[in-house]
């Protein structure tokens, strides 16, 4: 069994996840958001938007200034010329994931439709409205359901939270899916109309889906525990030991040590290697590369919590923090936050790494901040006083 040190383990991996990729000289378009796409395999949604919207962020990280325009249109739309390239649903939590992938994902329906169940009156009604008008919000159902707070009552007397609900469920179910978004509120329709017919009648047996689903992950990580990957998609054990142990009979994935891991790893036979990687990347706290924060402690030697639910006083970093990447190591925390009101990208604290170039981590997170203050139409950056980069950064920033 191969014996693999942890520094080659982190460069295999931030080449697996694009970090080894030079950003691109041009403004990225489909083209670069595909490739992005096919390393990462999916983007977590969550509804925090401090700084910036989870989905987005990953995107930024390897691409540096994109038009948030590319990713909606990916997701969000479909025309003749830009066919519909992502679809939400549940991978490794609510993800949008590629369209192609929509079959991998059945088994995970097929659980839902038999250890759940609605009402059957209600589900029939909220799919009859849709077929008949198109996208609509849970409150425009309800509306047209005729519930309580609609002034024209047209039907069952239901109530908000029950047909959201019920939209949910049919979503978990696969009747319907997000065509579009409008903010942040789903907008649903049959998911006929989202999905190509022949992604909707291409069927997947579980133990291939779970087979193909586990190379996805290793394809994404490079390297990783059984637990990681199993993390990915949130498959089951038995599932997942049962993918790790075929692919390493087909000799996709070797089994390897890694020193200074706790569990035994297993490498994508086709991850590169790089000899070093020059890196910078501000990472939201859903980025695949850290979201798994057992296996960011191992690689990284990185303790990352998110304190977003910790009362203030108790937190140590700040509300929404940021992983600042530079080159082959986790340097420095950074809390975040878009003061929209204002027009500035706020940082209310800067923490440096034990033993990094306090110096060069400042250049590098200042340029980083401004790239993305200026990504999301903010005039500039202001920092607080809180963490032992704050000084030099907020006069780097200046």
């Amino acid at each position: 069994m191969e014996d693999i040190s942890n520094a080659v383990a982190r460069r295999i991996t931030l080449a697996a996840q694009g970090f080894a990729d030079p950003r691109p000289g041009t403004a990225p378009n489909r083209k670069h958001l595909a490739k992005v796409l096919d390393r990462v395999r999916l983007f977590q949604l969550d509804s925090v938007n401090v700084a910036v919207r989870a989905h987005y962020m990953p995107l930024f990280s390897r691409l540096g200034a994109y038009p948030m325009e590319l990713l909606e249109d990916a997701a969000w739309s479909d025309s003749a010329r830009k066919p519909r390239m992502l679809v939400e649903y549940w991978a490794h939590v609510a993800s949008l994931i590629p369209v192609e992938d929509w079959p991998l994902l059945g088994q995970r329906r097929r659980r839902w439709v038999s250890r759940s169940h609605g009402d059957p009156a209600l589900l029939a009604d909220i799919l009859a409205v849709v077929k008949q008008e198109g996208p609509l919000g849970a409150g425009a159902i309800e509306d047209r359901l005729g519930g309580p707070s609609s002034p024209r009552p047209k039907g069952g007397w239901w109530n908000r939270s029950a047909v959201k609900s019920a939209c949910e469920r049919l979503f978990d179910i696969g009747e319907l899916s997000v065509a579009t978004r409008r903010g942040f509120e789903r907008m649903y329709d049959l998911t006929e109309r989202v999905l190509p017919p022949d992604v909707l009648a291409r069927h997947v047996p579980d133990d291939e889906a779970n087979r193909r689903l586990t190379l996805a992950a290793a394809q994404a990580f490079g390297i990783a525990t059984e637990p990681d990957l199993r993390d990915y998609y949130r498959l089951r054990p038995e599932d997942s030991r049962a993918a790790v142990a075929s692919l390493v009979d087909e000799g996709l994935l070797a089994p390897v040590t890694v020193q200074g891991w706790r569990l035994p790893a297993y490498r994508y036979t086709g991850a590169r290697v790089p000899r070093r990687v020059s890196a910078r990347a501000l990472l939201c706290p859903f980025d695949p590369l850290v979201w798994r924060r057992e296996r960011t402690e191992a690689l990284f030697d990185f303790h990352y919590r998110i304190e977003i639910y910790t009362p203030e006083p108790k937190r140590i970093y700040g509300y929404y923090v940021f992983p600042f990447l530079l080159d082959e190591a986790i340097v420095a925390r950074v809390d975040v936050k878009a003061d929209r009101a204002a027009g500035v990208l706020r940082v209310p604290g800067a923490f440096a790494e034990p033993g990094v170039d306090s110096g060069r981590v400042v250049v590098e997170l200042a340029a980083e901040l401004r790239l993305m203050a200026e990504w999301l139409g903010l005039s500039g950056v202001v920092v607080g006083n809180r963490g032992d980069l704050a000084t030099a950064l907020r006069v780097a920033c200046r």
